[in-house]
């Protein structure tokens, strides 16, 4: 990637993230002790800030278009209640393409997912999301279970209307993943998957579990890339290429899902076979027929504010670099140079990051197959 895109782009959003992290600190520690629902709304504001810079990556810088399916009913819901949002993990940037429809909903500083662990750690973004409450998980569901079932809790009270986005497949979807998910659901007894991997059904009973007094919805989302468009990817985002993203929103109500633990996964693992044929049905017609193409638009509050944040950035920088005389020395010189190394190697963390070849399986338990099963059976009665 040319470092003439890589370091503008990423001075901005590093620059801009630290004073959003700065504010969200102090508001965090101010704030939160005294009011725990004004701060979460000051927080939406201030998180929306560094949120709307990546949308405006999507919308402004690479073009991408997200076309959005669904029913006149559920787009005229969308960010008006809290909801629980369930989605495959097709692409690199499927959060991304989330923080887009929030963003168009009026939603996008009270958006939050469940994470893995590391996310928070990364720089800026990892930061921002913690103090935004995200949940992050460790993928083991001893340690995650309790962790789960605290954050889930504390969103009782959150005073605006939330996402909550959980990929029940537990990683992104790779034909390596797929492989592994056909093999294990022939093993098993399952249906086998051709475009969605296996859902993991645990976090989504425990989010039902304790959600279904306060959350009305659930929004049942399908992503899909068209035949001709290439799929998107963060470094394609950088480098200003555009894609074309289909997504498919279907709304259920909480409360018609049924009461029994089991029974609400059996429902979600019936979901993603609806899923898998709705993703055959789009391979063959390259579109979702079944559903209205909503007008989303493109505002230009992202623009808007990346343009404040150029603004604020540059005239800092100009000011510190007269104020030090920074570039009169080799020293300085030198200063400058590492720290646009630093950058470009943040920059680079946050693409590799975000690929799903890197991305780590969810761990499966291995299941013996009815064959083998009937084997040992026979042998056995045979000794």
């Amino acid at each position: 990637m040319s470092a003439a895109v890589v370091v503008p782009l990423g001075l901005l959003f590093f620059s801009s993230g630290l004073i959003v992290n700065l504010i969200q600190a102090i508001c965090y520690v101010v704030v939160r002790p005294v009011s725990k629902s004004l701060y979460r709304r000051m927080n939406r504001v201030v998180a929306e800030l560094l949120w709307l810079e990546l949308v405006w990556i999507i919308d402004w810088w690479a073009g991408v278009k997200v076309q959005v399916f669904t029913d006149c009913e559920t787009f005229r819901s969308m960010g008006k209640e809290h909801a629980l949002v369930i989605s495959n993990h097709k692409s690199d940037i499927d959060w991304l393409v989330g923080w887009v429809l929030a963003q168009r909903s009026g939603c996008l500083g009270s958006t939050l997912a469940v994470m893995k662990k590391s996310s928070k750690f990364l720089p800026v973004i990892g930061w921002s999301m913690w103090f935004s409450e995200y949940l992050f998980l460790e993928r083991s569901w001893a340690k995650d279970e309790r962790t789960l079932k605290s954050g889930l809790q504390q969103l009782r009270d959150f005073p605006l209307p939330f996402w909550l986005a959980l990929f029940v497949e537990g990683t992104r979807f790779t034909q390596a993943k797929l492989l592994a998910a056909q093999e294990y659901a022939a093993s098993a007894g399952l249906p086998v998957p051709r475009n969605v991997l296996i859902p993991r059904t645990k976090g989504f009973v425990s989010a039902v579990n304790h959600m279904r007094s306060f959350v009305p919805a659930i929004y049942d989302v399908t992503v899909a890339i068209p035949k001709s468009s290439p799929a998107p990817t963060m470094l394609r985002l950088f480098r200003g290429k555009s894609s074309v993203v289909h997504v498919h929103i279907k709304r259920h109500l909480m409360k018609d899902l049924p009461e029994e633990d089991e029974a609400v996964a059996q429902w979600c693992r019936d979901l993603f076979v609806a899923k898998d044929a709705l993703l055959d049905k789009h391979i063959a017609e390259d579109t979702f027929r079944d559903q209205e193409l909503q007008d989303t638009g493109r505002p230009i509050k992202s623009l808007v504010v990346v343009f404040s944040w150029a603004c604020v950035v540059i005239t800092g920088a100009v000011k510190f670099l007269q104020w030090s005389s920074l570039l009169s020395s080799w020293k300085g010189v030198a200063f400058s140079a590492v720290g646009l190394g630093v950058v470009t190697l943040l920059m680079q963390i946050l693409i590799m990051f975000s690929q799903s070849e890197r991305s780590t399986p969810s761990k499966i338990a291995p299941a013996r197959s009815k064959n083998r099963e009937q084997v040992e059976v026979r042998d056995n009665k045979q000794d």
